[in-house]
C-alpha cells in the first residue's frame, strides 16, 4: 500500500464526525464480500465497506443470515481487506458470536479486527448493550444496528418494518441514545418509517446510516448484489437497482458457450504457437497405427 493511500484511508473518527446537519456529505456504505467486490466498491467512491452477514443470502445461498458463522465472516473480511481499500471496513458480528458471554463477544470482535476489519457492527438494542460495551472496552469500534435486524427474523416473524407505533418508536430512540452513549461511532437504521429515522438522526450526535429508513439519515447503505442487479430474488422496496449485471453476465456466458460449440473459440488470438523447428518436428511424427485383434 502506498503511503498516500494509507494517509487518505477513512477512519472511525472521520465517520463519527459526519453529520449532514453540520455540513458533511452523506455517508456512502456498500457491502462487499471478496477482493474483487471490495475493489469495485472502493473504486466507486464509497466511504465504508460493510462485510455483511448478508453474504449468507447473497453469496452462500442461504435463505437468511442465521447460518453465517464466525469462520465465514473471518474468511470474507480477510478477502475484502486484501483489496487494501481506502474505505473503512466494517464487519458484521454474526449470530451467536456475541450472545453467550461478554468475553466471547470481545474475543470474536478482535478476531474480525485481526482479519482486517477496522470496526464491527452489532445488531440489537437494549438487550445487547452489555456486549457492545464489552467490545468497546476492548478498544474496538462498534457500529450499532437498530430497527429491522435480520438476525432476529425468527422472533420478528419475518422481515417486517419496525417501530411503526409510538411505543416501538420510543424504544428505538432510547436504544439509539444508549448505543451512542456507550460510544458507538454510527448506527444503522433498517426498515423503519422515515419520520422515525429522521427523529433519531436529529437527536443523535453520531451519524445514522439508513437502509429502508428514508432520506433523512446521515448516510445510506445498500447490498452490492442488490444495487448491481445480481440478486436472484426480487429486491425489497428500498432498493434502487443501478445496473443489470446478472443479465449482462448471463449474455456473456451464452456468447462464450455459442462460440465454443461453433468452433469459434479459441481462435488464433487466444492460442499459443510453437516455433518453426517444433512445428517441423511434430509434422514428421505419424499417428500410430491402431492395434488389431486376432491373428494375421
Amino acid at each position: 500500500m502506498s503511503s498516500s493511500t494509507e494517509h487518505n484511508r477513512v477512519t472511525v473518527p472521520d465517520i463519527r464526525a459526519r453529520k449532514v446537519r453540520d455540513g458533511s456529505e452523506p455517508i456512502v456504505m456498500v457491502t462487499a464480500y471478496d477482493e474483487p467486490g471490495a475493489r469495485i466498491v472502493d473504486g466507486g467512491g464509497a466511504d465504508l465497506i460493510l462485510v455483511g452477514d448478508s453474504l449468507g443470502n447473497n453469496v452462500l445461498g442461504y435463505e437468511d443470515t442465521l447460518h453465517v458463522t464466525m469462520e465465514d465472516m473471518v474468511r470474507h473480511t480477510a478477502a475484502v481487506s486484501r483489496a487494501r481499500p481506502r474505505c473503512l471496513i466494517v464487519s458484521d458480528m454474526p449470530w451467536m458470536s456475541y450472545h453467550l458471554s461478554l468475553e466471547e463477544a470481545a474475543l470474536n470482535a478482535s478476531t474480525l479486527i485481526r482479519a482486517g476489519a477496522g470496526a464491527v457492527k452489532v445488531e440489537g438494542g437494549k438487550i445487547r448493550l452489555p456486549a457492545v460495551e464489552a467490545i468497546i472496552r476492548a478498544e474496538i469500534p462498534v457500529m450499532g444496528h437498530l430497527g429491522l435486524t435480520p438476525q432476529s427474523v425468527l422472533a420478528m416473524g419475518g422481515y417486517r418494518v419496525q417501530a411503526k407505533n409510538v411505543e416501538a418508536a420510543q424504544a428505538l430512540m432510547e436504544a439509539a441514545e444508549d448505543l451512542a452513549g456507550l460510544g458507538c461511532f454510527a448506527i444503522v437504521l433498517e426498515g423503519v418509517p422515515d419520520i422515525v429515522a429522521a427523529t433519531v438522526t436529529d437527536r443523535l450526535k453520531i451519524p445514522t446510516i439508513g437502509i429502508g429508513a428514508g432520506p433523512s439519515c446521515d448516510g445510506q447503505v445498500l447490498v452490492f448484489h442488490d444495487l448491481l442487479g445480481l440478486s436472484s430474488v426480487k429486491p425489497p422496496k428500498f432498493v434502487r437497482r443501478y445496473a443489470d449485471l446478472a443479465g449482462v453476465a448471463t449474455a456473456a456466458v451464452a456468447s462464450y458457450a455459442a462460440d465454443v460449440r461453433a468452433g469459434a473459440f479459441p481462435g488464433e488470438a487466444e492460442s499459443y504457437h510453437a516455433t518453426a523447428e517444433l512445428e517441423q518436428a511434430l509434422a514428421g511424427l505419424s499417428r500410430p497405427e491402431p492395434a488389431t485383434l486376432g491373428g494375421p
